[in-house]
């Protein structure tokens, strides 16, 4: 599978840990489109791209992936417009929260979403495998039918 992981980045970077450990998580089941979120050094490793550049590439991206994965705690223009755009291209979504988190009423209410909510990287690495064995097994299903 090819993910693509949505994280803040301009909009704060509290959740970085948690990045790290749901790349971990997806390393496992595939290839992850743009690991860089996850790194500690992002911002450097983006200094080089244009805004521009930044956004061709990364619609790019969500167009490859079979699934983004968005971890949604940190408020975050960019995520939401990723999650909308690959909403939009009929790509599956998951949404991954912090149970203390207070999210908008466009993710938390939207039931094409898949959302998990945590209350620490234990749980949350159990409901993301659970989830992502899930949605390989409906796949592999898919294919064989």
């Amino acid at each position: 599978m090819k993910f693509y992981f949505a994280g803040s980045i301009r909009g704060g970077r509290e959740k970085v840990a948690t990045y790290i450990e749901i790349n971990k998580i997806l390393e496992k089941y595939g290839t992850i489109l743009d690991k860089h979120v996850a790194s500690l050094k992002v911002t450097e490793l983006e200094k080089d791209n244009t805004d521009e550049e930044i956004y061709l590439r990364d619609i790019a991206w969500i167009k490859e992936c079979d699934l983004l994965v968005a971890e949604v705690s940190v408020a975050s223009l960019g995520v939401g417009y990723e999650i909308a755009f690959a909403e939009k291209l009929n790509k599956k979504v998951i949404c991954i929260v912090d149970a203390a988190a207070n999210i908008s009423g466009m993710i938390n209410g939207n039931k094409n979403l898949d959302l998990i909510k945590y209350k620490n990287n234990e749980e949350l690495i159990i409901k993301l495998e659970s989830k992502l064995k899930e949605l390989i097994w409906k796949k592999y299903l898919y294919i064989i039918a």
